[in-house]
């Protein structure tokens, strides 16, 4: 079979768990004897690009990198998209998988995948779970974890406040009737995205629509994922659970906690990227209301490329005022992850969104590393709370700091006695071979 992987960003522009996740299936497809492309967008490039990623061909098509409101909302075509199209009529390949939507991927191109003749598999890596969640977290104003169904007026106040309204306002343009919502995208700027937004939602709903219709199959990384999935209409028999699993091949674990028992100072790890959304900063909190004699260390570590990266990370060293207890350390290769994660003796993982993985948590549990996470997404059926880890509410970082104290002062039966219970972790293996049978139909 020949095989599209498309995704929103690819290497060598972007390292984040998609890419990783993308670029370990085309390794276990290629062995299993299939030609595999991938594609991509290229924001703000001037002409299409074609190179090679670990032994596959990589197409890049430009688009604007900045795109009008209504090609972001998916409302008119992303110019640059026409390139994609003609290449997969060119291709013609058997398969199209993508993986989540950005602009310059969505509805148009899986219509053009099956304009291909190709079969289109859809896989949602984001919180999104396609166009169900406008705000992209599925975490209700940001406070707590959503019931997953998307509703006009709840979901427009949401985004809104997401973008910095007052949640009273939010509420009020959440309540405009769709007909005026629907007039005022003809208004520039924030005012007319503000009036419009209950328009969007239900633009969303039927982007939702159209593409379970589209895709052969639509698949979901956690059970939570695909339920919410089926309770916003979602044919279940279209529906395909995949979870996340390693795309290393061979990881080797630490030595267990008979051997190598847990001894202070604990090192508890911090390894992804520098952003709010990833709950770094209730860590930062959490770690600063420490006791000065509790025998623990605090490393976060991730990439500090972009000046958002930047301005988090100067953000994180002011709440933990030079607290020599807590360091911060560069990125590291993804093939030198699972030796990083292997030295922390329990890792956090304190997302603020709902995801599939993360897959950091799956590399933490294949070394023979307990998670504390938050109680959400793939984080909360991963890890069972208080058995091989800990489970927290979102954004409770004095829920965190209070874990964080009771594993620094009893690490023989709090992180070891996780050690002892850790699961197996799924591979990448068994992550091609359910895709391969929704290849073949």
């Amino acid at each position: 079979m020949k095989i599209v992987q498309a995704v929103g960003w690819y290497y060598p522009d972007s390292l984040g768990g998609t890419e990783v996740y993308v670029a370990g299936l085309c390794r276990r497809l290629r062995e299993s004897g299939q030609e595999v492309l991938v594609a991509a967008p290229d924001p703000g490039a001037a002409a299409e690009r074609r190179y090679e990623h670990d032994g596959v061909p990589v197409y890049r098509y430009p688009i604007p990198s900045a795109p009008t409101r209504e090609e972001c909302q998916g409302e008119t075509p992303v110019r640059g998209t026409e390139r994609f199209h003609r290449w997969l009529a060119t291709e013609r390949p058997d398969v199209v998988h993508t993986h989540t939507f950005v602009t310059g991927l969505g509805l148009d191109e899986l219509r053009a995948a099956k304009s291909a003749g190709a079969r289109v598999i859809v896989t949602t890596h984001s919180a999104s779970l396609g166009w169900i969640c406008q705000r992209g977290t599925m975490m209700r104003m940001g406070q707590r974890l959503c019931d997953g169904l998307c509703r006009s007026a709840k979901c427009a106040a949401c985004s809104l406040q997401h973008r910095g309204m007052p949640i009273p306002l939010a509420a009020a343009l959440g309540a405009v009737p769709p007909v005026l919502a629907h007039a005022a995208r003809r208004l520039p700027g924030r005012l007319g995205t503000a009036l419009s937004m209950v328009d969007v939602i239900e633009g969303n709903q039927a982007r939702q629509a159209e593409m379970i219709h589209t895709a052969d199959r639509f698949v979901l990384l956690t059970a939570w994922a695909l339920e919410t999935a089926v309770a916003n209409g979602a044919p279940r028999a279209k529906l395909a659970l995949n979870r996340l699993g390693l795309s290393q091949s061979k990881i080797v674990p630490k030595p267990g906690p008979d051997e190598a028992p847990t001894r202070s100072p604990v090192t508890v790890g911090y390894l992804g990227r520098f952003e709010a959304l990833k709950g770094v900063h209730d860590l930062a909190r959490a770690a600063r209301t420490l006791p000065a004699a509790l025998p623990i260390r605090v490393e976060l570590r991730g990439p500090v490329a972009t000046m958002a990266e930047r301005r988090c990370v100067a953000e994180l060293q002011a709440l933990v005022k030079h607290d020599p207890r807590v360091t911060f350390a560069p990125a590291v290769s993804h093939e030198a992850a699972a030796d990083i994660i292997a030295g922390y003796d329990v890792l956090c993982c304190p997302s603020l969104a709902v995801e599939g993985g993360p897959t950091v948590a799956i590399e933490a549990h294949a070394v023979g590393t307990p998670v504390i996470g938050t109680r959400a997404g793939g984080l909360a059926e991963l890890v069972s709370d208080g058995i091989n880890g800990r489970l927290l509410h979102p954004g409770s970082w004095r829920e965190l700091a209070a874990v964080l104290t009771d594993v620094a002062a009893a690490p023989a039966v709090t992180i070891d006695r996780w050690r002892r219970a850790l699961p197996p972790a799924r591979t990448m293996d068994q992550i091609a071979t359910d895709y391969l049978g929704m290849y073949a139909g």
